[in-house]
């Protein structure tokens, strides 16, 4: 269990020495304990140390624990809810009681500073490994500070100012402090820029980091930043110059059925991808996207647990998000399954029938009462109909037909690409950014792009444009593939959206002005002797 950052995720760097895996790219197999200055005059531990760290903030983006899957990115916001009927309270999605002892908090804190400790130890012995080539030990270098940025990134926005760490601890330490927010954002652009003079613009391997994810995750960065008191005066525009590149070399597909086509992964609108691998040495524990807002389906007639739908998480879309959708827009019908087909003879239906219909607009009950299948209204998405207690039109996107069906406690097994950035994003970023910088005229322009993309023919025009409507589009687009909860934390409508739009959050009315920051881990606290200082209100 990990408890803190010096005893959990700086463990690693505390023992003084190093777990690696075999050089092949993110291959998991030949794992060993590496004692680091008998390693210095073998070229491979520079190798080892880079995939480490590939390897480590991989696992740790596909499941924090085994049963926390992308709680804290997507659970209590404005698109995503628990998956139970109108009752009952819940510490992450409806901000009951959400404490510092909060074990999902815990857990996220120490991976993201274990995924920081990997890379401090990369650095600090690039220089000490012997007979490493310069390029190689430049990209490895810039490699590890962009893993590094993004993992104080998302310390940053979740818990605010936290302890900035950029050497291996080798002895005992625990008087760690907070950095102010300011500082932290520091470390990370210059880590950013660091790194984008440093990884190779079109890496050989696909999945390596290059210089158009360090511009795309700079460019969010940036854009962040650019809401707060201590913005630099050309955050927007970078942002924009940024997103503008990544956009050029990274041009849409011609469809969004493209871009959710599992034998088309590795398009030109990618920019980063963690790669899982059919092979159990590549594996790890699997890509888990394939689980996200599925229902207990199975329990109905004429389906069973299987490899095509599989299961889900105990999250669930809110209703707000199934009715984002025009009626030209395709991304509906590729992100959601509304029909649900048997794939068992049972109750009079045959293999290959309708199981379950979710028509978009509401049945009468005579038409329902027509049909030998499950019909479910949208409107009873959170009634318990006597088979489930929630159920909806299951989410798509990710599929991974073929991958055997597990619980969320267990491996997953998922080996298709998880793709973490991809050109759409950038206009999308480059939209908010124009916004923000009063230019909402080129801020439609970039939004058109995407939306024409997805079918919808009626051009936005500037006022049009405000950032309710960037945040719909962002939800429409990018469901399941962004943190939904940091889109809502930096444009300052975390509250009133989550209040709007979620029901179970709405119904108690919990989420304060202090919930824009989580809790610092009580462990912490304890562990530094309290010289580590708890957020306002917990």
């Amino acid at each position: 269990m990990k408890k803190s950052i010096y005893t959990s995720a700086l463990a690693l760097l505390l023992t003084g020495t190093l777990v690696t895996s075999c050089d092949d790219f993110l291959d998991e197999t030949n794992r060993k304990g590496i004692d680091i200055p008998a390693s210095r005059e073998n070229t491979e531990t520079f190798l080892q140390l880079v995939n480490y760290t590939y390897e480590i903030t991989r696992e740790n983006t596909t499941h924090y624990q085994p049963d926390m899957l992308y709680v804290l990115e997507d659970l209590g916001t404005d698109i995503v809810t628990r998956a139970s009927p109108l009752t009952g309270v819940d510490a992450i999605n409806d901000y009951v009681d959400l404490n510092a002892s909060n074990y999902v908090l815990q857990v996220y804190w120490a991976n993201q500073y274990e995924q920081i400790a990997a890379a401090n130890t990369l650095l600090a012995n690039a220089d000490l490994i012997e007979g490493i080539e310069e390029s190689l030990k430049n990209r490895g270098v810039g490699e590890a500070k962009f893993f590094r940025a993004w993992s104080y990134f998302n310390l940053v926005e979740n818990y605010g100012g936290v302890p900035i760490v950029t050497e291996p601890i080798t002895t005992a330490q625990s008087d760690f402090t907070r950095a102010e927010e300011q500082e932290v954002y520091e470390l990370i652009v210059s880590d950013l820029n660091d790194a984008i003079n440093a990884v190779d613009e079109n890496p050989e391997e696909f999945g390596r980091v290059s210089k158009d994810a360090v511009r795309h995750l700079l460019s969010k960065v940036l854009l962040t930043r650019g809401y707060k008191s201590f913005a630099a005066s050309d955050d927007y525009t970078r942002s924009i110059d940024l997103a503008e590149t990544v956009i050029d070399n990274h041009p849409l597909e011609p469809t969004f059925a493209d871009v959710v086509d599992i034998d088309n992964q590795r398009n030109d609108e990618v920019v980063f991808s963690f790669l899982f691998g059919t092979e159990t040495s590549s594996l790890g524990w699997g890509n888990t996207k394939h689980l996200l807002y599925k229902f207990e389906y199975f329990n109905y007639p004429g389906l069973a647990r299987g490899s095509l739908y599989q299961n889900g998480i105990g999250r669930m879309p809110t209703p707000f998000f199934f009715n984002m959708f025009d009626e030209e827009d395709t991304r509906n019908d590729e992100t959601l399954r509304y029909v649900i087909y048997a794939d068992v003879a049972e109750d009079g239906l045959e293999v290959g029938d309708t199981a379950i219909y979710f028509p978009k607009t509401a049945w009468s009950q005579e038409r329902i009462d027509s049909k030998p299948y499950a019909v479910i209204n949208p409107d009873q998405y959170l009634v318990n109909d006597g088979v489930t207690n929630t159920h909806w039109p299951m989410f798509k996107k990710f599929d991974d037909p073929g991958t055997p069906f597990t619980y969320a406690n267990e491996r997953a097994f998922g080996d298709r690409d998880m793709i973490i950035m991809r050109g759409a994003e950038a206009y999308l970023i480059a939209a908010e950014a124009a916004l923000q910088s009063n230019n909402p005229g080129a801020a439609a322009t970039y939004l058109n792009t995407v939306r024409s993309r997805a079918g919808i023919t009626t051009p936005l025009t500037a006022g049009d444009v405000d950032l309710a409507l960037i945040l719909n589009e962002r939800a429409r687009e990018l469901i399941g593939e962004v943190n939904r909860w940091m889109d809502l934390k930096r444009t300052g409508t975390l509250i009133s959206r989550v209040l709007q739009y979620n029901p179970h959050a709405a119904l108690n009315n919990a989420i304060t002005e202090k919930h824009r920051l989580r809790p610092i881990p009580q462990g912490e606290i304890d562990a530094s002797g309290k010289t580590i200082s708890q957020n306002p209100g917990y």
